[in-house]
């Protein structure tokens, strides 16, 4: 019988709670501990020092840029910017969807998310006044979305961008970090995912699952192309780094290559693992689900194919969403 897919339920219960206490069930690997307070209580809700801190210069892609040293009310205008705060202990005071999402990404707790005031889509215009209201010490971007609102997210807050998003995760994590004033939690949480991806490696080992070609398959709302993710992605990068390869079509160095709905062959693998950004019947993966060409796939054939959650696996970019897809990934494998 194959493997189910993890429920949404038992993946956040699980390594939710291994985010928070460093251990968790068995049927999941540790995950990293999770930054909390100046006062170390590691709930994730940041308090100010009691002494000022001195401000910090930030290398961002628009070049230095000078922030309130141990800033904890931030605005996050991305995924990754999100992941980044979160995982570093700070509930940002505001932050920007996926426009095609009804809220911010699943995987994080709703106590915390309920604390997160929306303001806006990931792209969109800044509404200035909405931001302004929230009184930020220091706004977190990117240029691929952001790049013609810098000069307006200034005006509210120092703003610190990445030149873009993705495949750079840890690298732009790391300037996320500069940027909190909290380097000695993020190399915490990179050493914790260095130990988690250890840990992963020898389960795909032990279970002889290290082999399994591992297709990602992503249906968008507005395009009529087919979306083979191949390995310079957020979720591309993960694969890489527990080794596992890729079916011929998708391991290329670059973003993603596209086919046709009636020409799915190249979506085929071992474990095929797709997912849907927007409505379903618009994004072309109810009618996909259905077409002859869908199920042709071996991977479909013999019950190898599993949705996946969009907001953790192609929106989850930083190190807990990688903790997350780990586990998910292990557990579709029957490696968990």
């Amino acid at each position: 019988m194959p493997t189910p897919p993890l429920s949404r339920r038992a993946a956040l219960a699980g390594l939710g709670a291994a985010l928070l206490t460093g251990c968790g069930p068995r049927v999941l690997p540790a995950g990293p501990p999770l930054p909390g307070a100046a006062d170390g209580t590691g709930t994730g809700t940041a308090t100010p020092a009691t002494a000022p801190r001195p401000d910090v210069t930030v290398p961002a892609a628009e070049g230095p840029v000078t922030v309130p040293g141990g800033a904890v009310r931030v605005i996050t205008l991305d995924t990754a910017e999100l992941d980044s705060a979160m995982t570093l202990g700070i509930t940002p005071v505001g932050a920007a969807k996926a426009p095609l999402d009804a809220a911010l990404p699943a995987y994080w707790p709703a106590s915390r998310l309920a604390a997160v005031t929306l303001v806006g889509d990931v792209g969109a215009p800044p509404d200035t006044a909405a931001l302004t209201a929230l009184r930020p010490q220091l706004i977190l971007t990117n240029l691929a979305r952001d790049a013609e609102h810098t000069a307006a997210l200034r005006e509210v807050a120092p703003t610190v961008t990445t030149r873009t998003t993705g495949a750079t995760w840890k690298e732009d994590f790391q300037l996320h970090a500069t940027a909190l004033d909290r380097h000695g939690q993020a190399a915490a949480v990179v050493a914790a995912y260095g130990r988690h991806l250890d840990q992963a490696r020898n389960a795909l080992s032990s279970s002889g699952t290290a082999g399994q070609r591992i297709s990602l398959v992503r249906f968008v709302e507005g395009s009529p192309a087919v979306r083979l993710y191949a390995r310079q992605n957020f979720p591309g990068s993960v694969l890489a780094d527990l080794g596992l390869p890729r079916p011929d079509p998708q391991n290329t160095d670059r973003f993603d290559t596209t086919t046709t709905p009636d020409q799915l062959a190249p979506a085929d693998g071992d474990l095929l693992l797709y997912a849907g950004y927007g409505d379903p019947d618009r994004n072309g993966l109810n009618t996909a689900l259905a077409s002859p060409a869908w199920q042709a796939l071996n991977a479909v054939r013999t019950h190898r194919a599993f949705p996946v959650d969009d907001q953790l696996w192609f929106q989850g970019i930083g190190y807990t969403g990688a903790h997350f897809l780990i586990a998910e990934l292990l557990h579709l494998l029957g490696a968990s």
